[in-house]
């Protein structure tokens, strides 16, 4: 396939799909897309010029269009994508289209189940204050690149990497950061077994390959960041830094890490209510992450109340998972749990909100099943002083603390 001159995106508001627009963007390419709703990356896209369309109808397919790019979240039945093979137009998924892009660049591709949004955005960090000039494709937003991308001058090309139907098997990396591995994302893997297998795979396309054997001798220094899970990841993107760009100094890259304040949604700190309740906003979604970022907050803040709102994501992650989230939950002083945030998949009787907070319970903690956003948010309201509350999840909980802050 040919270099398209004009890109029709479907799903352009999800984190990476609308890192990759930015990138067409930067190399002059004509894109423009749909999504679902507003969010902080479709108003991003639109300040950089980027035309978006709010909801998802055939004829907002340009006829002209020379590829279609879909992300995971959009079924293979969505209208744009029917009128667009109608069209005659070639599609390619979201990590398809990616690796495409990433064809002859030094790829640093940064996977694993927990943290690598952060060692992608560490990694990115070092080598722009080094003066290395990378392309940077992040999961999240990050104060310090001014969204989700970065346009890069050299050939470096920093990415983060999902094992989610073995996508990153797209890369072929000159440098691999395998940051843990768990089972997740169950809807695909069969088992742990099954993950590491897909991994394993990775591993042979890379030409090296960095995994905790490898950096967790790092010495890295103290962090803005909270918890020890965060300090593996310096290590993580310190030895990643090593490999790809040896020439720059540890003094350079200690000194990018210890100023890295961290991303969107990466218990980010959203504001202060009345009686010194402070709210933070964390990704955490699947139970190890949620079991070290209250751990990490009972650190951070001893004696401090901590409360969760969470937001199960997927039914078959909730299902497949459910005793490690109640054992997870537990931790919390008190967890609000929201319904289902079903994503891509169908509605499933079997899970609930309200089955899960009873599991909570039963393993000594106190939970409480909530309707939705607008009821976590009074809720978070009510707190007492001196609480700590943290929204948690991979949907769009952040909301109900923006919405108690009246953000």
């Amino acid at each position: 396939m040919n270099t398209p001159e004009k890109i029709y995106m479907v799903g352009i508001g999800g984190v990476g799909m609308s890192a990759l627009a930015q990138l067409y963007a930067a190399q002059g390419i004509a894109v423009c897309g749909s999504d679902r709703e507003e969010s902080p990356t479709t108003h991003l896209l639109r300040d950089k010029g980027i035309d978006v369309y709010i909801g998802q109808f055939a004829a907002q397919v340009p006829e002209d269009a020379q590829m279609l790019v879909y992300s995971d979240a959009v079924p293979n039945e969505n209208p744009e994508r029917i009128r667009g093979r109608e069209l005659g137009i070639p599609e390619l998924n979201y990590f398809e289209a990616l690796g495409r892009a990433a064809e002859g660049k030094r790829v640093v591709a940064v996977a694993g189940t927990h943290g690598k949004t952060t060692t992608t955005a560490m990694i990115g960090k070092i080598l722009i204050d080094a003066g290395e000039k990378p392309t940077i494709i992040v999961g999240s937003m990050v104060g310090e690149f001014g969204g989700n991308f970065v346009a890069g001058a050299s050939d470096l090309f920093v990415v983060e990497a999902c094992e989610y139907r073995r996508h990153f098997l797209v890369f072929h990396p000159e440098v691999l950061v395998i940051t843990n591995i768990e089972f997740d994302h169950t809807d695909y893997f069969k088992d742990l077994g099954d993950v590491t297998a897909a991994f394993d795979e990775a591993k042979r396309q890379a030409q090296t390959v960095i995994t905790s054997r490898v950096y967790r001798t790092e010495p890295v220094p103290d962090l803005l960041l909270l918890g020890e899970f965060n300090k593996e990841n310096a290590r993580a993107a310190k030895a990643a830094v090593h490999a790809i760009a040896p020439h720059i100094a540890d003094a350079q890259i200690d000194r990018s890490l210890a100023a890295f304040a961290g991303t969107w949604r990466r218990f980010e700190h959203k504001g202060s209510m009345p009686n010194n309740v402070d709210v933070y906003d964390d990704y955490a979604h699947h139970p190890t992450a949620i079991a070290k970022t209250i751990d990490a907050a009972r650190e951070r803040f001893p004696g401090r109340l901590i409360v969760v709102a969470f937001h199960p994501h997927l039914y078959s992650r909730t299902r497949d998972l459910f005793d490690a989230f109640a054992s997870a939950l537990a931790k919390a002083d008190f967890a609000y749990i929201l319904p289902v945030y079903a994503a891509r998949e169908a509605f499933d009787p079997s899970v609930s909100n309200e089955a899960l907070a009873a599991a909570v319970q039963k393993r000594g903690g106190h939970a409480s099943a909530v309707s939705g956003i607008p009821e976590t948010a009074q809720k978070l309201k009510e707190l007492g002083p001196g609480t700590i509350a943290i929204t948690m999840g991979a949907g769009d909980v952040y909301k109900a603390g923006e919405l108690a802050l009246d953000k």
